[in-house]
């Protein structure tokens, strides 16, 4: 596998225990803004469709019930959530999805092959967006469909803003930039827009998301999932023992404050991003 994205393929490489360990937990956590963005209608039955990011697969086994006459390719630049995906696929059942491993942003996809590339908070992380892009739209035939699920600005997004500050103690933490890799990759519209235009698309068009983010069932399962977190275990990295203390109180307080009777829920923001492949 060809992959050029190295920084965030190391970066995940040193994820994906916790993220196979905790597949249940991530899928939950954004299943409402998922769910929103699915109902908007993007995956028609006999679509022919390239999940990018699959991570361990939920996002391509949901969009395989959609396009039941049609077929689903998983790909991610990770390989215990390819082989994760796959387990749990054949466990569910699906003969109409497949996996491989790859680099979304260079893989040699057969031209013209998709009607639609989807993706679940998958897109946000290439080094290179415009290749990346022009690459998933060689992909698609002329007309297809792009349709994504990314998210807003950090200070749209209080799920992270807030645990974020809550690791602080005293710290003034760098903001993430937009645009750059990262979760917010895609998050200023007029640059995506403009980017996604030079990369082929037309009718481009951002929808907001806006949904609770479900961070535990309870508040127990909620500092298990929080404590794993790569954000988590970065940014309590070094602390002294009392500095320590307090960011495990902080976060422990931020799950109290926002337990509810349907589980630990902070808000969320995302935007649907829907374009069109130009004709050739």
């Amino acid at each position: 596998m060809e992959i050029t994205n190295t920084e965030m393929a190391a970066a995940w490489e040193g994820e994906a225990d916790h993220w196979v360990r905790a597949a249940d937990r991530y899928d939950s956590a954004a299943a409402v803004a998922w769910r929103s963005f699915l109902d908007q209608g993007h995956v028609a039955a006999t679509d022919r469709v390239l999940d990018v990011g699959c991570g361990t697969g939920q996002s391509s086994r949901d969009v395989a019930l959609l396009a039941a006459a049609g077929s689903v390719l998983g790909v991610d630049i990770n390989k215990r959530m390819i082989d994760e995906a796959a387990v749990r696929t054949r466990r569910a059942g699906l003969a109409n999805v497949r996996y491989e491993l790859a680099d979304a942003q260079v893989h040699r996809f057969d031209l013209a092959t998709f009607d639609l590339v989807i993706s679940r908070y998958g897109v946000m992380f290439f080094a290179d967006r415009l290749a990346a892009f022009t690459n998933l739209a060689a992909a698609l035939c002329p007309g297809g469909r792009l349709a994504m699920l990314v998210w807003q600005a950090l200070d749209r997004n209080p799920w992270l803003a807030e645990l974020r500050a809550a690791l602080a103690v005293g710290r003034q933490l760098p903001s993430p930039t937009v645009g750059a890799p990262g979760p917010f990759g895609l998050a200023d519209t007029d640059a995506t827009a403009a980017m996604l235009t030079e990369a082929g698309y037309m009718s481009i068009a951002f929808v907001p998301i806006e949904a609770p983010m479900q961070l535990g069932r309870d508040a127990e399962d909620a500092w298990e999932y929080v404590s794993g977190m790569g954000l988590y275990r970065g940014l309590t990295a070094g602390l002294g023992e009392t500095a320590e203390a307090d960011a495990i109180a902080n976060v422990k307080q931020l799950i109290s404050d926002h337990t509810t009777s349907t589980g630990v829920m902070v808000e969320s923001a995302s935007w649907s991003i829907t374009a069109v492949r130009r004709p050739a």
